[in-house]
């Protein structure tokens, strides 16, 4: 890479100072235009007489181009020029029936790139003339110097047209020099084709005599939004020149952000000129930005001051980004080697060349003829657009090549005072249809315009750059040109569609791009301060530094959020509270602030609302929330009838008997108790049954928010609550749930929302809900999914537990009944038990009748002395006579007492109907002539065992 490049001027600097050929390039010039219009009327003499140009004359003409040239090239370039003045003065001699057209070529002569340009168009001359021999037209350059100037761009152009009545322009360098000639070639009717501006704000100007024969701007911000989009970075900060080339570049580039949700917070204008400590100012500006990603377009002269700058600074550490438009990769060769050094590990938008045959052998050729000069993608334009021209002039012909003279009076200025071309309207047509293969590809103009199809991607390093990729407009970002588009949908990572890059810093791992600045300002998470319900946010102090202590789900879950983050945040929370520590207002108030810019975010118990949305944003909510009415209910249940009928059937089966008499005591308390568990069991399963069936539906007296401000209860509400507000509003009530608070426009918003998600899909969710809410759960349980070990109220479900007690009450009944049994069986048999080793043959009835328990209630008295006696027949002979006796008398008295008790049963039967008929229903009086039936059953039935129990 050669140094020492003149750098362009600025324009307030006079010429001669900067330029030490300046003078002597002036008065050159001055001596070449004498001897051209000396050479021209000889050669109108020529033509007139039809005799060739004599070799003397041809060898004058080349001794004078060379004495002007000569003082401009170095040596090393002297033998080409040589070249072309022996073809020139040959053709010049030789095909004096060959038509000359001439044509203009503006540039910044004295200047390294200008220098490049200049040799490619010669020596696009040279190889399309003798490779075309038969031709009939023959381009004469004619160069005026723009002196890096846009005037003086203006200027050369108007004396080419005037004074060489040029029929067509290549250049200029810059857009802004070519933003004036395009209106004077426009006014004139000449052809302009540039091979540099690329500016797209030249489009805009709509001159059908503009040929770009470049690639506009606009057409690599596809390749940058490509890049931004696979690094997901949600900001990114254009760096670019202030002139019409920087901005032209803009209108494009933040609509194509814009269709990735990518920001442009901040836009970085530097001047041309601007001094280094300009441009230090601007770059510490840039260093206080969260955002680490820059887009940089500008001249090279700029940018390498800039870098050379931002590595001082410490913008070039890891964690930055840089992209570079192809105005800077394009032309690396003209910055220094600090320069690169400095962009080391910035990522180019570069345009591709394709390689090919013809191409190789032209950077052969450059490289042997002029190895201290870097040839360029501009050099290769140059040499294309003057091909183009040529191969357009020759379709055009050469009739009509004159100008028509425009009126020159005393007021009119210089630039109405210009001809028309005749001959340009003809060129125009020729020339948008010229299309050939050319050195940079293939060539043909699309609306004035080259068409790219692909920009290839470099990484700087070193002192040289790396090419990590492609972009294509079919196929977006790949590692290599013949991949396939299906072969796209596998990709997953960057590293799938580009090579490794290197980062600035020598960094190896891809840039968060956006950063909180450097200068240890960290954000201000504003929390509120509650006083109920702490367990979501809970603000103490410190009993040693008096300093907040935050805690509670909310700030758990946030700081959960910040770790899953893509970058490192840093934050302190600040309590919304006054000196005395109550709170200093409401929910409202406090999302307010952060609209004011107290606060740059509120974390906590925040409900999303849309007339808080207006203000702020809000991120996807962590908490699903809405709100609840606690009210009365309406009970609607009439029970008096029902009660009095369940009792009454209650009653009749705890007494109503069915199937055989039971006489003795401990049987009649064992089955009572049985048929009462039973009735239990049995009219619970049936409720329960009945509840599952027809359950009651929940009616309360409350229905909606409405409904309460029409009535105007009284209502009560947490403090500080937005609830007070909307207790005022008669919109829809509805909420979405709790947020984060961010100012509207952060990029914050989006970031958090999606790590909102992950924690939320994470088991960390479940962690931190089960750490806060437990103590709750525990307290109140589900009865469902977490049942209570030990419930304080009754389960709606029946089982076992539910009757426990029943069924302990019936075990020990059991046990009593059959202890007494057992213990009355052994005294029955007390007798037998003692005799039987003696083999008493006592009746096994008199043994039974012994006891006091028999349904006898006797011993006969006589049973004593049959035991002693031996002859057992003659003894119980009598004892079943007066037994029969004594039956046959019983059964007598009993019939006498029913008839007595039905009676006294009937009179009271009379009396309880004439007591209860009045105050029943007639719907009720079968179930009371039922009831009155049972109970004279059940009388007689007492009665008769009563008497039956005397003696």
């Amino acid at each position: 890479m050669k140094k020492g490049y003149v750098l362009p001027r600025p324009k307030m600097v006079n010429a001669d100072e900067l330029n030490p050929y300046a003078k002597t390039a002036r008065r050159m010039s001055l001596l070449a235009e004498a001897e051209a219009e000396r050479v021209k009327s000889k050669k109108e003499k020529l033509k007139r007489m039809r005799k060739p140009v004599s070799k003397e004359e041809s060898a004058t003409i080349k001794a004078a181009g060379k004495a002007w040239y000569q003082t401009m090239i170095s040596d090393s370039d002297y033998t080409e020029f040589d070249n072309f003045t022996k073809w020139l003065g040959v053709n010049q001699g030789q095909n004096n029936r060959k038509t000359e057209v001439h044509v203009g070529v503006v540039a910044d002569v004295g200047i390294m790139h200008s220098d490049v340009e200049l040799l490619c168009i010669n020596l696009s001359l040279s190889d399309f003339y003798s490779s075309r021999p038969q031709f009939q037209t023959r381009l004469i350059v004619n160069i005026g110097d723009s002196r890096d100037d846009v005037v003086g761009a203006a200027t050369a152009a108007l004396e080419l047209i005037k004074n060489k009545q040029v029929k067509a322009i290549v250049g200029p360098w810059t857009s802004m020099q070519a933003h004036f000639m395009i209106e004077i070639s426009k006014k004139s009717r000449v052809p302009l084709v540039s091979y540099s501006a690329t500016s797209p704000f030249l489009t805009s100007l709509r001159s059908p005599y503009f040929f770009r024969a470049t690639y506009e701007d606009s057409f690599q911000v596809n390749a940058i939004k490509a890049i931004i989009k696979l690094f997901g970075w949600r900001e990114a900060v254009p760096v670019y020149i202030d002139n019409t080339f920087g901005e032209g570049i803009m209108p494009r580039l933040t609509d194509a952000l814009q269709e990735i949700n990518v920001r442009i917070p901040y836009r970085s204008v530097i001047a041309l000129n601007a001094t280094n400590n300009e441009i230090s100012v601007e770059l510490l500006k840039m260093m206080t930005l969260p955002t680490r990603v820059f887009i940089v377009h500008m001249a090279t002269s700029l940018a390498s001051r800039l870098f050379i700058k931002a590595k001082e600074i410490g913008l070039m550490k890891p964690g930055y980004v840089w992209i570079l438009t192809n105005a800077l990769t394009d032309d690396l060769s003209l910055i220094d080697e600090t320069g690169i050094e400095a962009m080391e590990g910035v990522l180019g938008v570069k345009t591709y060349i394709r390689k090919s045959k013809d191409l190789d052998k032209f950077k052969a050729r450059w490289r042997k003829r002029f190895p201290q000069m870097e040839l360029s993608v501009y050099g290769l334009w140059a040499y294309d657009a003057t091909t183009a021209l040529a191969i357009a002039i020759e379709k055009a012909g050469t009739n009509n090549l004159t100008f028509s003279n425009a009126d020159a009076g005393r007021n009119v200025s210089e630039l109405q005072a210009l001809g028309l071309s005749q001959y340009g309207p003809k060129l125009l047509r020729t020339l948008s249809r010229v299309q050939f293969k050319g050195l940079a590809g293939d060539f043909r103009f699309v609306k004035g315009q080259l068409q790219p199809s692909v920009f290839e991607i470099v990484n700087v390093i070193g002192t040289g750059v790396k090419s990590v990729g492609f972009w294509t407009e079919e196929n977006g970002l790949v590692k290599k040109l013949d991949q396939q588009p299906r072969s796209m949908s596998a990709l997953s990572t960057w590293k799938d569609h580009l090579k490794q890059i290197l980062w600035p810093g020598e960094a190896d791992f891809v840039p968060k791009g956006w950063e909180i600045p450097t200068n240890g300002k960290r954000l201000r998470i504003g929390v509120p301060k509650r006083t109920g319900y702490t367990d979501l946010v809970k603000v103490t102090r410190d009993p040693i530094t008096n300093s907040p202590l935050v805690t509670g789900f909310c700030i758990d879950f946030f700081e959960a959020v910040i770790r899953a983050m893509p970058y490192d945040v840093s934050y302190e929370f600040i309590p919304f509270e006054k000196r005395n520590g109550k709170p200093a207002g409401n929910y409202n108030d406090l999302v307010h602030q952060v609209y004011l810019g107290k606060y740059d975010a509120v974390v906590g118990d925040t409900t999303i609302l849309a007339n808080r949305s207006s203000y702020v944003d809000f991120t996807f909510p962590f908490i699903k929330s809405g709100v609840g009415l606690i009210v009365q209910m309406k009970d609607t249940v009439k029970r008096d009838r029902l009660t009095r009928t369940s009792v009454d059937r209650l009653i009749t089966k705890l007494v109503q008997s069915s199937g055989e008499r039971v006489f003795s005591f401990g049987a009649r308390f064992l089955v009572i108790t049985w048929y009462f568990i039973v009735l239990v069991l049995t009219q619970s399963y049936t409720a329960s049954l009945a509840s599952l069936l027809t359950s009651q539906q929940l009616d309360p007296t409350i229905t909606s928010m409405s409904s309460l401000l029409e009535k105007g209860e009284t209502v009560g509400y947490q403090r500080t609550s937005f609830i007070f507000g909307k207790l005022k509003e008669t919109e829809p009530f509805n909420v979405d749930g709790f947020g984060f608070v961010f100012p509207i426009g952060s990029p914050l918003v989006a970031d958090v929302s999606r790590a909102i998600l992950k924690v939320q899909e994470s088991p960390k969710a479940m962690e931190l809900e089960r750490a806060w809410f437990k103590k709750k759960e525990e307290s109140c349980p589900d009865p469902d999914t977490n049942p209570d070990p030990n419930p304080s109220f009754a389960s709606r479900q029946l089982g076992l537990d539910s009757f426990w007690l029943l069924f302990v009450v019936v075990f020990v009944v059991c046990l009593l009944t059959l202890g007494k049994f057992t213990l009355c069986l052994l005294w029955k048999t007390n007798d037998f038990w003692e005799a039987f080793p003696q083999q008493d043959n006592d009746s096994y009835i008199n043994k039974v009748e012994k006891c006091p328990c028999s349904s006898s209630g006797h011993i006969p008295e006589n049973s004593s002395q049959a035991r002693n006696q031996n002859n057992i027949p003659t003894i119980v002979r009598p004892i079943k006579k007066d037994a029969n006796r004594a039956a046959r008398k019983k059964e007598k008295l009993e019939r006498k007492r029913k008839t007595i008790l039905k009676e006294e049963a009937a009179k009271i039967k009379a009396a309880g109907k004439a007591w209860y008929q009045p105050i029943i229903l007639d719907s009720d009086y079968n179930e009371f002539d039922n009831f009155t039936n049972w109970l004279g059953a059940t009388l007689v039935n007492f009665l008769f065992l009563r008497s039956k129990s005397e003696p």
